[in-house]
């Protein structure tokens, strides 16, 4: 583990962030008091992979169709 304070962070972020990036752990201190780590970033949305629900999800013929009664309810044609 590589300990560093926040001036030698901003002189050598580049050099840190390539040490990450090998796996080395670094953290950042102020007076000599751990105050953040730093860590690879990891997106926390997953690959999208196209065509993963493919030939499990089924549409009604009559999904685009929107029933009378409905209909009507969204033009305040009934009384309810």
């Amino acid at each position: 583990m590589k300990i560093t304070n926040i001036h030698q962070a901003k002189t050598h972020l580049s050099q840190l962030i390539e040490a990450v990036l090998q796996g080395e752990e670094v953290v950042i201190a102020k007076a000599g008091e751990p105050l953040v780590r730093l860590i690879p970033y990891t997106p926390s949305i997953p690959t999208r992979t196209p065509g993963f629900w493919q030939g499990q999800v089924k549409m009604s013929p009559d999904f685009d169709q929107t029933p009378e009664d409905v209909i009507s309810v969204f033009n305040d044609d009934t009384q309810l």
